[in-house]
Formats: structure tokens, C-alpha cells, sequence
């Protein structure tokens, strides 16, 4: 592997490294907007300039490769001054308007200004006048002005999604990103775009003005719209959450994530959840202890397997939960009950296969391979055609489903809900509220659960490869885990301590005060 040398210090790199990827791995910084390193070199911004030894011009490190023995430094006054006049340039045409830009607080050029800027522009022409508010599409919008074409946008859609919806218009100082006609910005990796985008200039519809990016925590999960099993950062304060992005790996999702992932963050927010254990059925509703209701719905399962035998119950469950939870729950109907009556509610049978070439599958749930690996090693496998039998034949006294964590992946909701209500008693585990279980006419308990943005706990993505997630936070102090639901149905524990509040602790810092002082 070549040695090279990067402001001084000697890193060995692998072969065919960029000059700019040395300068990453031994952390020195370096400027660049066009480059990605998911996307091809266009070398269009000029500011990623380095002083290579022996070579008496700047060269662009996004576009050089590494040899054997190598030297090159960014941090000579010679750079410094090459980087100031070429920030400069992006800075002819682009507003300075970062008090109202969406992008302020992770913008690159802001941060560039910050670094080699804070000088008198020495530019007296008037900026040139783009178009604003230009929408691209279903989730993206463009403010021309802002763009200082890097061109990244283009590229993700000609190199990635190989949609080709995006080009660069026009030429000169009137050149601008756009949509050719009849074809907007609408495929399910838009938003990609408007990660990439360094300066501002394509932000997203669903989240732009609605938080400041410096009153945002984040924290490291994975995406539960699929079996693919991105790398995701949520984001998140006392208000709840307000976006999904991906993170880096270059086993599952290399640097993207697509649309329909970015939208789970809607139901895992307080005003989808279920927030209280309720026992009854339609129109007679009374809100309890989840304990409480759990300890009734274990005696309940007890009683029926003690009179009329194990076949009486039944459990479902759905691919939206965790290795840990199902292995509770299996060890207990399979150990404690004698029972072996588990069944896969499969959401989109007809869908489960599809794949659209890049990230999105069609089984949408993040671990149908870890449920079935541990139905398969307990050797379990009642066909869903049984349960439907016994149901219909009104021989199940106990039906236990750990229902849908996204229920708008489960089109089938009313008609298995119409099902499930056959059973004698019905125990609904779900973290989101529904009007259709609300209509069950069956005696019934609703357990409020937590979604994988408040446990730890195992997904197994359909190439079988195991990601651990870890709690972020706590949206619903009332909901439970299905280990901790585990532990009180089987009479072996009460479940792990509830608060009575959340804990999305991230304050906002700007909050006013409106009361009038003394005189």
C-alpha cells in the first residue's frame, strides 16, 4: 500500500486512493463541495487546492491519486489564500440570508466562511437574480440563488437512482438546476438530494421551518420501513422527532436511504401512540394499569390452557419487533403454556419479494428473517390457514398479537382485526393508537408498547446480517417492551420500573418570556 505524506504526517492508504480521501483518513481538514464520496468526481468547486511537493501548480485533491511516496500540505498561506478567493466566487451570486436558510447550523459554506471568510467582499457587481421556492417535486424544493452548482444533485440522480430527473440549465452566471419538463423530482430517493446539498439550496418540504438544526439532538438507530435495515440518525427535542437521515455503512446502506424510510418518524411521535393500557371493547372503553391488564390477560391464558387444553390459545405475531422480545415470547407459550399455537401475520404477502434495485423491499418490515429463524429453530410452524379455522370454529378462548409498530404498512389492519375479534379475549400489544382496534366488539386489553426508538434490542435484515439498536429516548413513559409484557403475563415479574414522563430532554434554549417585568 503507498505511504503518502498529508500536512507532515505519514499514513499509508489503500491503492487508488484520492489525495482527498488521505487527507479524511488522517483527519486534517480539508475543504470540498462537489466531491462525495458516494458519487463520481466532478471537480467543479476548486476548493479542496493542495501544494503537492515537486509539482509547481495547486492541484484539486478530489481529482489525484495517490502514489508512493507523496507529499502534499493544504495549510500553507499560498492554499489559504487560493481557498479565500475561491469561497469568494461561490459567494458572488449566493444571498447571504443564513438567518432564514433552513441550512444554517450544518451548512459547508457557512462553515467555510467561518474558517477562511469573515473579510469585506472585494465583488461590487449586483448579484445576479434566480428563481425561488422553485418545487421540484412531491418533497423537494430549490432556491436557485442558493445553488453554486456543485452539481452533487445531478449526479445522485444520473449515478444512484439513475433517474436522470435533474440537469444543469442555462450557462455562465444564468446557469441553474432544474427538472426537464413533464418529469419532477419524484422518485422514492428525492430526499438524498437535499442531504448532499452543501449549500442550502434544495431543502425538504416536510421538514423545512419547522426546527433550527441547533435545537436538535440525535441518535444512531436503524430503519424499520424494510427489511434492508438502514443506518439511520433521528432527530429529535422535547418536541418529539422531525427527521430521519441516513448513516454511513457500506454494508447495508452505503451513504442513502429512501423517502418512504424517512417518514417512520411520524408514528413513533405522541400523537399516533397509545399512551395507556385500556381494557374493554367498542363503545365501552376503560383506561388501566398495563400491569393490571396484564396480569388478568396471563390468569385469563392460565385458566384456559388449565380447562380446555394448550390449543385453546394462540399467539401472532408481526416481522416490527425485536430477537430479544420474540424469544420471551416463544420461550413462554413453547415452555410455560406447552403451547404451539404461533402464527406469522404476513402484512403484504403479495409484495414481500419485490425489490426496486437499490435499498426499498417490499417486505416492510425490519425483522421477518429474525422472526422466522426463531420460529424455525423452535420448529414451529402452524400455518395461518389454522388460526383462521380455529377462529372461525370459535375455539380460541385467548388470542395474544404483538400487532404492527407502523400500522400503515399493514393494509390488511381491518380485515385481520375483523379476524381476530373471533377470539373469546383478545391481548392487542401495539405502540399506535387505532380507531380499528377501538371497534373490536371482543372483550379485549391494549397494551401500549415501545417502538425501537425507546429499547435496545436486535434486527435481522434480510441478508441475515444482526444490527444491534440501542434507546434513544423515551416518547411514552407508560409503554412497555414485549419482554417486560413477557415477564408479567407469565406471572414471573412485574416489568422493568415506569416513569411518568418522557425523557426528550433536549431542550430548545431560545423559549421567551412573555411575563411583564416591574416598572
Amino acid at each position: 500500500m503507498p505511504k503518502v505524506k498529508v500536512n507532515g504526517k505519514e499514513i499509508e492508504v489503500k491503492e487508488g486512493t484520492l489525495l482527498i480521501e488521505a487527507f479524511k483518513q488522517a483527519k486534517e481538514d480539508i475543504a470540498h463541495y462537489c466531491w462525495h464520496p458516494g458519487l463520481s468526481t466532478a471537480g467543479v468547486c476548486r476548493l479542496c487546492m493542495v501544494e503537492i511537493e515537486g509539482n509547481p501548480r495547486l492541484q484539486i485533491a478530489c481529482n489525484t491519486v495517490v502514489t508512493e511516496g507523496m507529499s502534499a500540505c493544504n495549510n500553507s498561506d499560498k492554499i489559504k489564500e487560493t481557498v479565500k478567493w475561491g469561497l469568494d466566487f461561490h459567494l458572488i451570486n449566493h444571498p447571504l440570508d443564513c438567518p432564514i436558510c433552513d441550512q444554517a447550523g450544518e451548512c459547508g459554506l457557512q462553515d467555510q466562511y467561518m474558517k477562511f471568510g469573515k473579510y469585506t467582499p472585494e465583488m461590487s457587481e449586483h448579484k445576479v437574480k434566480k428563481h425561488k421556492v422553485v418545487s421540484l417535486g412531491e418533497r423537494v424544493v430549490l432556491d436557485s440563488e442558493r445553488c453554486i452548482l456543485c452539481s452533487r444533485c445531478v449526479r445522485f440522480t444520473s449515478e444512484v437512482s439513475k433517474t436522470n430527473e435533474l440537469g444543469i440549465f442555462n450557462r455562465g452566471d444564468r446557469a441553474e438546476i432544474g427538472t426537464f419538463d413533464g418529469k419532477p423530482l419524484d422518485n422514492n430517493y428525492s430526499m438524498n438530494t437535499v442531504d448532499i446539498c452543501p449549500v442550502g439550496a434544495l431543502t425538504s418540504k416536510d421538514f423545512r421551518f419547522r426546527q433550527r438544526v441547533w435545537y436538535l439532538k440525535n441518535g444512531t438507530s436503524i430503519c424499520t420501513g424494510c427489511s434492508t435495515g438502514c443506518n439511520i440518525k433521528a432527530y429529535y427535542n422535547e418536541e418529539g422527532l422531525f427527521r430521519i437521515k441516513p448513516e454511513p455503512n457500506p454494508d447495508v446502506n452505503v451513504y442513502w436511504m429512501c423517502d418512504k424510510g424517512r417518514e417512520i418518524y411520524k408514528h413513533i411521535n405522541l400523537d399516533a401512540r397509545l399512551t395507556e393500557a385500556r381494557s374493554g371493547q367498542a363503545g365501552n372503553w376503560q383506561v388501566r394499569e398495563s400491569a393490571e391488564c396484564l396480569k388478568e390477560a396471563g390468569d385469563a391464558i392460565r385458566q384456559a390452557v388449565k380447562d380446555v387444553g394448550p390449543t385453546r390459545v394462540a399467539m401472532v405475531l408481526t416481522g416490527q419487533h425485536s430477537q430479544e422480545e420474540y424469544q420471551e415470547l416463544v420461550n413462554f407459550y413453547l415452555g410455560d403454556l406447552a403451547c404451539r399455537e404461533i402464527y406469522h401475520w404476513i402484512n403484504n404477502p403479495e409484495q414481500m419479494e419485490e425489490f426496486d434495485g437499490i435499498l426499498y423491499r417490499g417486505d416492510r418490515n425490519p425483522n421477518t428473517k429474525g422472526l422466522l429463524g426463531i420460529l424455525a429453530k423452535e420448529k414451529v410452524n402452524a400455518p395461518w390457514k389454522q388460526l383462521e379455522d380455529r377462529l372461525n370454529q370459535d375455539s380460541v378462548d385467548v388470542l395474544v398479537v404483538a400487532g404492527p409498530e407502523d400500522p400503515s404498512v399493514f393494509p390488511d389492519l381491518m380485515e385481520k382485526l375483523h379476524l381476530f375479534g373471533k377470539a373469546k379475549k383478545l391481548l392487542w400489544l401495539s405502540s399506535t393508537k387505532s380507531e380499528i382496534v377501538d371497534q373490536v366488539t371482543t372483550p379485549t386489553w391494549q397494551i401500549p408498547l415501545k417502538t425501537f426508538f425507546e429499547k435496545d434490542g436486535t434486527f435481522v435484515n434480510f441478508q441475515g446480517k444482526k444490527q444491534e439498536f440501542k434507546r434513544i429516548a423515551t416518547i411514552v413513559p407508560k409503554a412497555m417492551g414485549l419482554t417486560d409484557v413477557t415477564k408479567v403475563l407469565s406471572g414471573r415479574g412485574e416489568g422493568a420500573s415506569q416513569g411518568d414522563k418522557s425523557d426528550l430532554d433536549w431542550k430548545k434554549t431560545n423559549f421567551f418570556v412573555q411575563q411583564r417585568g416591574p416598572l
